[in-house]
C-alpha cells in the first residue's frame, strides 16, 4: 500500500509548519545567551526598535504575561537569570525575517557572568539519586547479592563506557505560526509529534484554559523525539504575536535547534558482571551517570533495558545525575534503551571474548524465561529466534573467532552481533469514525513524522471496517480532534490503532458513527513484560593504515508483533540502523568548556551518515501472534531498529582489529 500521503509530498502539496499560507504575518527571530549561567544586568532594544519594519522587542526587561506553573523551559522572559548558553534571553519581532535578523543584532544585553560547569564527569560531587527515570521507572533496582555473585563467579569483567552528547537535527527545523482572534483564542500550526500534549502544555505556559488554544501538525519532517513536546519556539511565537498585534512565524535556524530543542544526554556507564566457565550469568551490575539542566529534572532511562535482557540469580541497576549549566536533555530516538544497550551488549562481547564463547550463543545461553528484574511473564519473547535467524542469514558460522585476522587488501574485517529490545507500550487514546460522502471518515489527534501514521491507520480501518482501504480517510495533526497520545516511545501504532479499531466496531454497530476511548481497556491490560525484541549483524572493513571505519554491511532480524504494512516497516528497521551506524562513528556534540554550549553546531561539523556511508542494510521480522498487547496484536518499530545497532558496529570493530573501543563515536583517530 502506498502511503497515504505520499503523492502530496512529492508534488509539494503537503504543507508544513512553516508553509501555511497567511495574510499579514510577521517574522520573529530570537536573541540567545552569550554566557553558560549569570544574570541579565538590562536589556537595550533602543537601536533595533530604530530599525526599519521592527514592530516589537521581546525581553526581561517589560516580562510578558505567562502562566504562573509555565514548564521553565517555556517561561520565556520571566527571569533575568541564564541557565545555559543559547538560552533565549530576547527577540525582535518585524516585518520580514530579514528585518527581524538585522535587528536581532542590534539588541543588546548586559550580563553578569559567573562561573559555570558544563561537563558531566564520574565523580562529580553534585551527582545524586532522582527519585525517578523517565517516564516513570525505578531509579534503582537490586535482585540477590551481587557483590557475592561478582566474589564467587569464575570470570569476571568491569568496564566503563561512555556515549556523547547527541543531538536530534530532523529534516523539518523547528517551527511555529501563531495567530489569535479577536476573541483571545490562539491557534499554532507547529511542528509537532503530538498535538494533544501540545496544546495542554502551551495552555498551562500562557496560563489559558486549553479550549482555547489549538495546535495543528498535519506534516512534520521528523522529529525524532525532539518535537515530542513543545520547545521555547513554541510559546515565542504566540508571545511575539500577542506583542506585534498580527500573526507570527518563528523557524529555528540549525544551530539554534543545537541549543533549545533538546539533545541525548551524555552518559558514563560502569558495567560488571560475573560468570561461569560457560557463560552463564551469576551476577550483573549496570551504574550509569548523566546529566540535566539547573531547570529541569530529566533523567534518562539508560540501564532499564538490562532489568529484562538476560537471567541474572543477582541484578543490580543504579541511576545518577547532575545538573549542569546546560540545557535540558530531552528524548532522542530510543531514549535510555540506545546508549544503555550499548553498554550492556559491548559487555556481553567482552564476556563472549574472556569466555572464549561464541557471542551468539552466550546470548542464547542467558535468554530468560521471565522478565529478570520483575519476575513476570513475557507477553513473548523471540529474541533467540532472531538471533539464530540472523546468524543463518548473516552466514555467521564462517566468522573466525580470532580478531584481526581476517584482511581485503588493505582493509581488516570483522562482524559483530548486539541484542535489542524495546517496550511494547500503549496509551490512552480517542477516535471517532463515521460513514461521509459514501466512504468512511476516521478522525484523531495522532501525529504522522514521517513514519506513515496515516496509512497505517487507514489500513487498520479498513481491516476492522472489511472494505477496501480507498474508501477510508483518516484526519489527523489537529488538537480538535478526538485526543491521542505522541507519536513517541514506540507506542503510537498501538495507541491509536487500539482506537481506532474500537471506534470503527462502535460504527458498525451504529451504522453511522463510532466514538472510543481506550481509557479503560488500557488499564485493564494484565500484568505482563510487553517488549518487541531483536538481533542486529555488522560486518565492517577497517583501514589498517588510516583506521577508517567503513559497515560493509547490516542484517537486523526483529520480533515486534504484527507487521501492519511491510514497506512502512522495512523503512523504520532500515533507518533505526543506519542512525545507529551515526552513533557508532560520527555523531557526537562536542562541550565548549570555556563559553558553554557547544563547538559543532550545524550539519557541516556535526556529522550524520549520507548516502555514501550507507553500503548494504537489510530488515527481516518475525509476524509474532500476541494477543495480550492490543486488538491489532502490534508493538512498536520506530526505535528498536537502532537499540543494538551501536554495539554490534563496535563489537565488528573489535572483530576486525583487536582494539576495543569503548567510547562512541568510533574515529580513526581512537583506533590509531
Amino acid at each position: 500500500m502506498n502511503r497515504v500521503e505520499g503523492h502530496d509530498k512529492v508534488t509539494g502539496r503537503a504543507t508544513y509548519a512553516a508553509e501555511y499560507p497567511v495574510e499579514g504575518v510577521a517574522y520573529c527571530y530570537p536573541v540567545q545567551a552569550e554566557i553558560a549561567r549569570g544574570r541579565i544586568a538590562g536589556v537595550d532594544a533602543s537601536a533595533a526598535l530604530a530599525m526599519p519594519g521592527v514592530l516589537a522587542v521581546l525581553s526581561c526587561e517589560e516580562p510578558p504575561e505567562l502562566g504562573a506553573d509555565a514548564e521553565p523551559e517555556l517561561a520565556l522572559f520571566q527571569r533575568r537569570e541564564v541557565a545555559y548558553r543559547g538560552q533565549i534571553v530576547a527577540a525582535v519581532v518585524a516585518d520580514s525575517y530579514d528585518d527581524a535578523r538585522a535587528a536581532a543584532r542590534a539588541v543588546r544585553v548586559a550580563y553578569e557572568p559567573e562561573a559555570h560547569d558544563v561537563m558531566l564527569r564520574a565523580d562529580h560531587r553534585g551527582l545524586y539519586k532522582p527519585d525517578k527515570v523517565n517516564p516513570d521507572f525505578p531509579t534503582d533496582t537490586e535482585k540477590g547479592d551481587v557483590a557475592a555473585g561478582l566474589a564467587g563467579a569464575q570470570v569476571t569483567i568491569d568496564v566503563t563506557y561512555t556515549t556523547p552528547t547527541m543531538h536530534n537535527n530532523p529534516m523539518e527545523p523547528h517551527a511555529t505560526l501563531a495567530l489569535w482572534n479577536g476573541d483571545g483564542d490562539l491557534t499554532l500550526y507547529d511542528s509537532s509529534q503530538g498535538v494533544s500534549l501540545g496544546r495542554d502544555m502551551i495552555a498551562q505556559a500562557l496560563g489559558l484554559p486549553r479550549e482555547r488554544v489549538r495546535v495543528v501538525s498535519r506534516h512534520v519532517g521528523g522529529g525524532f523525539g525532539s518535537k515530542g513536546s513543545p520547545r521555547p519556539n513554541s510559546v515565542l511565537a504566540a508571545l511575539a504575536a500577542r506583542a506585534a498585534g498580527r500573526p507570527v512565524k518563528v523557524a529555528l535556524t540549525r544551530q539554534q535547534m543545537f541549543d533549545v530543542t533538546g539533545y541525548r544526554t551524555p552518559t558514563i556507564q560502569r558495567i560488571r558482571v560475573g560468570a561461569d566457565a560457560a557463560g552463564r550469568i551469576a551476577a550483573l551490575e549496570h551504574e550509569v551517570a548523566e546529566q540535566s539542566s539547573t531547570l529541569v529534572e530529566f533523567a534518562e532511562q539508560t540501564a532499564t533495558a538490562t532489568r529484562v535482557m538476560y537471567a541474572a540469580p543477582a541484578l543490580r541497576t543504579a541511576h545518577r545525575l547532575v545538573r549542569l549549566d546546560t540545557a535540558t536533555p530531552s528524548i532522542m530516538r530510543a531514549p535510555g534503551g540506545c546508549p544503555g544497550m550499548f553498554a550492556l551488549e559491548s559487555a556481553m562481547d567482552e564476556l563472549a571474548v574472556a569466555v572464549g564463547v561464541d557471542p551468539v550463543e552466550l546470548r542464547v545461553r542467558n535468554d530468560p524465561d521471565t522478565e529478570p528484574d520483575s519476575g513476570l511473564p513475557f507477553s513473548s519473547r523471540n529474541l533467540v529466534a532472531c538471533l539464530r535467524e540472523g546468524a543463518e542469514r548473516f552466514g555467521w558460522r564462517d566468522r573466525d573467532p580470532a580478531p584481526g585476522v581476517r584482511r581485503r587488501g588493505r582493509w581488516l574485517v570483522g562482524t559483530g552481533v548486539a541484542s535489542s529490545t524495546y517496550p511494547a507500550r500503549r496509551r490512552p487514546s480517542q477516535a471517532s469514525a463515521a460513514v461521509e460522502n459514501g466512504g468512511f471518515v476516521v478522525r484523531i489527534a495522532a501525529a504522522d513524522i514521517g513514519t506513515g501514521s496515516r496509512t497505517a491507520l487507514t489500513r487498520i480501518a479498513a481491516d476492522t471496517l472489511h472494505v477496501d482501504p480507498g474508501l477510508v480517510r483518516v484526519e489527523l495533526g489537529d488538537s480538535d480532534l478526538p485526543y491521542a497520545p505522541v507519536a513517541g516511545g514506540s507506542m503510537g501504532t498501538a495507541s491509536w490503532g487500539t482506537a481506532v479499531t474500537m471506534a470503527c466496531q462502535d460504527l458498525l454497530r451504529d451504522g453511522k458513527q463510532g466514538f472510543a476511548d481506550t481509557t479503560e481497556a488500557v488499564n485493564a491490560d494484565a500484568e505482563l513484560a510487553r517488549h518487541a525484541f531483536g538481533a542486529q549483524f555488522a560486518e565492517v572493513r577497517v583501514d589498517a593504515d588510516t583506521g577508517e571505519v567503513r559497515v560493509s554491511r547490516m542484517l537486523g532480524v526483529f520480533a515486534a508483533g504484527r507487521i501492519v504494512d511491510a514497506t512502512l516497516a522495512r523503512s523504520q528497521f532500515v533507518g533505526g540502523m543506519i542512525m545507529g551506524i551515526g552513533m557508532a562513528l560520527m555523531e557526537q556534540s562536542v562541550v565548549d568548556l570555556e563559553f558553554g554550549g557547544f563547538t559543532n553546531h550545524d550539519l557541516a561539523q556535526y556529522h550524520l551518515p549520507v548516502n555514501a556511508d550507507i553500503e548494504h542494510v537489510e530488515a527481516v521480522w518475525f509476524d509474532e501472534a500476541d494477543g495480550e498487547l492490543n486488538p491489532m496484536g502490534t508493538k512498536g518499530i520506530g526505535e528498536i531498529g537502532i537499540v543494538g545497532t551501536a554495539a554490534a558496529v563496535a563489537n565488528a570493530v573489535y572483530h576486525a582489529t583487536g582494539r576495543r573501543v569503548r567510547d562512541l563515536p568510533i574515529t580513526p583517530a581512537k583506533l590509531l
